[in-house]
C-alpha cells in the first residue's frame, strides 16, 4: 500500500476562512533518556507548489539522508521556520507536558509574525492564545505539519551528534538518546551524563549504583 501523502488541504481551507499566516508545528524527542525536547514551527507557501512538497513524508518515515536533503529545501522556500528547545534539565524539573507547551511556544515565538492558526500534530492541549487545531497523525497528513517533523527531527540528530563528541562512550550520534542496548549498557557502566533526564526511570536508576560508589570512594 502506497504511503500517504500530507497535503495542504487543510492549510488552504483555513485560508479560505480567513486566516493569513498557518503554521505547523510538531515536536520530536518525547522518548530519549538524553538530550533536548524540540519543536519546530513551519508556514509554508500556498499560492505555490514548491518542487520538493510532493516528498514531504512524517519525518519517521524518511530515511536520515532523504531528510537531510529535504530540510534545507524546506528552510529555504518556507514563509518562516523557528526552533524551539527545551533541554534535559528543564524537562526534568517542568515535566513532559509542560516542557511540550513551553518548547512550543519558545518555536512560536521566534516566528517573523505571529500566526493566525496553529496546526499541531497530537491530542495535546498546548494551551496556546492562538486559534489551534491538534491533528492526530498530522504529520502524516498535512503538509506544514510533516515540514515542521523534518526540521525538528534534524536539529535534534545534529544536536546529538554534538553531545557524542562532548560527552564520548555514550554513543549518542548513533542512538540519538533513545533507550536502545547500547546507551542502557553505556549507562550501567559511566552513569548519566549532564544531558540525562534525571527524571527517567532507566537513567534514575543508573544514578544511584554511581552514588553509592562515589560515597565508597570518599
Amino acid at each position: 500500500m502506497p504511503t500517504r501523502r500530507p497535503t495542504r488541504r487543510l492549510e488552504l481551507q483555513h485560508r479560505r476562512h480567513g486566516a493569513q499566516t498557518i503554521v505547523g508545528v510538531d515536536e520530536v524527542g518525547r522518548g530519549p533518556l538524553a538530550g533536548p525536547i524540540v519543536t519546530a514551527a513551519v508556514s509554508l507557501p500556498l499560492d505555490r507548489r514548491p518542487a520538493w512538497l510532493s516528498q514531504l513524508r512524517d519525518s519517521k518515515l524518511l530515511t536520515p539522508l532523504q531528510r537531510e536533503r529535504l530540510a534545507p529545501k524546506i528552510r529555504d522556500e518556507a514563509i518562516q521556520w523557528a526552533i524551539g528547545w527545551v533541554q534535559a534539565a528543564e524537562l526534568d524539573r517542568l515535566g513532559m507536558t509542560s516542557a511540550l507547551r513551553l518548547a512550543c511556544r519558545r518555536a512560536i515565538e521566534q516566528l517573523d509574525a505571529p500566526p493566525d492558526v496553529v496546526l499541531a500534530d497530537g491530542r495535546d492541549d498546548l494551551r496556546l492564545l492562538i486559534p489551534t487545531e491538534m491533528v492526530v497523525k498530522g504529520d502524516a497528513k498535512v503538509a506544514s505539519i510533516a515540514a515542521a517533523s523534518i526540521i525538528a527531527k534534524t536539529a535534534r540528530d545534529a544536536w546529538m551528534v554534538e553531545l557524542d563528541a562532548r560527552f564520548p562512550g555514550y554513543g549518542f550520534a548513533r542512538h540519538k538518546g533513545y533507550g536502545t542496548a547500547e546507551h542502557l549498557r553505556a549507562l550501567s557502566e559511566l552513569g548519566p551524563c549532564p544531558e540525562h533526564r534525571q527524571s527517567f526511570a532507566p537513567v534514575a536508576a543508573a544514578i544511584q549504583p554511581h552514588l553509592a560508589i562515589d560515597a565508597a570512594a570518599s
